[in-house]
């Protein structure tokens, strides 16, 4: 846990326009395996996942353009150019290429970023937010980019996640297609000269709270390295987000109470504090249930979280960026607020910060349209 020295000058993100849940299940038909032949509906779905809606847009996000153009956008609402940054951090599960943090490179150059600035491509899932921020504080950087994405729909889409016997999560694989979802975001962090907030982050490998520590990883995905390279016989089956489901349960819900005993421990009256308090949007079921008891012991209004997963799905690491997003589009807050974020993640890690958020609400005056902006123009066509 320590002080930092950092402010959120630049926001942008982009997700898809939510298709209903309905619509996604009719088109991506999740056998019924209490009914052969046939496939769950969206009403089915929904009761089990409680999303409503979620973004997937497989034709969008195929290309790289849409990283670079948000990423764009950030930097122009920072009041930056890609000359100006001095340091990159890209957060993601799902990369175009797995292999030479390729993603950096691409993306670095496309944006126009320095070639002195080193790739550092993060392999980490819904807490990758924390850990680049942890990163970022322990940087001399002056100005920091941090750029998020999550191609849910381009990894999702194929057969193993329907009919899967080999992997040991095969029978619920199609919960993980369901449920993530589409998003990509970036962030400007600009170094000041004297402490703004706090942050701590935590892997709870050698211990967890009081407890020893959490060996599961939540997300198992075993395929395609060196133990299942390409072309042996079980990679393509072990190669999905499977969902440890009552793992992720039990790491959510004391991961979030740690996050925020700690917080309370660095700033003690941080509740009412922050403008705003946004969580990791794991599922609704588990997002109401931490939410619910902060404002039951704490007494704060519901108006104070942002909650985004009944209509986006889970969006990974950039759920709690687009939140911030949206907030800062409808002139919720105003250049100084200080937020929270408080995520949880496969790995599994966690981490919280306090953070103030300087950016100049006339850098947001044509939101709205804006999103639309981000749609890319094709630098390649990837299959």
């Amino acid at each position: 846990m320590y002080q930092i020295d950092l402010a959120i000058t630049g926001v942008s993100s982009f997700v898809a326009d939510p298709i209903s849940i309905d619509e996604w299940a009719t088109a991506y038909k999740v056998p019924d395996r209490q009914a052969e032949g046939k496939f769950l509906d969206g009403k089915m779905v929904e009761k089990i996942l409680g999303i409503k809606s979620k973004s997937w847009a497989p034709d969008v996000f195929k290309d790289p353009q849409v990283v670079v153009n948000t990423t764009k956008e950030a930097l122009s609402r920072a009041g930056v150019e890609p000359d100006d940054i001095d340091a990159a951090i890209i957060v993601t599960c799902s990369p175009f290429m797995v292999q030479l943090d390729q993603d950096a490179f691409l993306l670095y150059k496309e944006i126009g970023l320095k070639d002195d600035i080193v790739p550092i491509l993060l392999g980490a899932g819904c807490a990758g937010f924390a850990r680049a921020m942890a990163l970022a504080a322990k940087m001399t950087a002056k100005k920091i980019l941090v750029i998020s994405y999550s191609l849910s729909s381009l990894y999702t889409q194929t057969d193993v996640y329907k009919q899967n016997s080999t992997h040991p999560y095969g029978k619920s694989l199609w919960m993980s297609a369901a449920l993530f979802s589409d998003g990509v975001s970036a962030v400007v962090l600009e170094k000041k000269d004297a402490p703004t907030g706090y942050s701590f982050y935590s892997r709870d490998s050698l211990q967890f709270g009081q407890e020893a520590g959490f060996d599961d990883p939540l997300i198992h995905y075993t395929g395609s390295g060196a133990w299942a390279p390409p072309g042996t016989a079980d990679c393509e089956e072990l190669s999905c987000f499977a969902m440890a489901g009552p793992k992720i349960k039990e790491y959510y819900i004391k991961g979030m109470t740690l996050n925020h005993q700690q917080m309370l421990a660095l700033q003690p009256n941080y509740l009412n504090e922050v403008k705003k308090l946004y969580t990791h949007q794991a599922s609704p079921i588990l997002t109401n249930a931490f939410l619910d008891t902060l404002i039951k012991d704490y007494g704060i209004s519901r108006d104070k979280m942002g909650i985004n997963v009944v209509k986006y799905g889970n969006l990974v690491s950039t759920s709690t960026i687009k939140l911030l997003d949206d907030d800062l589009n409808a002139g919720v807050l105003e250049s100084g607020d200080k937020i929270c974020i408080s995520v949880v993640g496969a790995g599994p890690e966690r981490g919280a910060f306090i953070i103030p958020v300087e950016v100049s609400n006339s850098s947001f005056s044509s939101a709205g349209a804006g999103a639309k902006q981000h749609h890319p123009n094709t630098m390649f066509d990837l299959v």
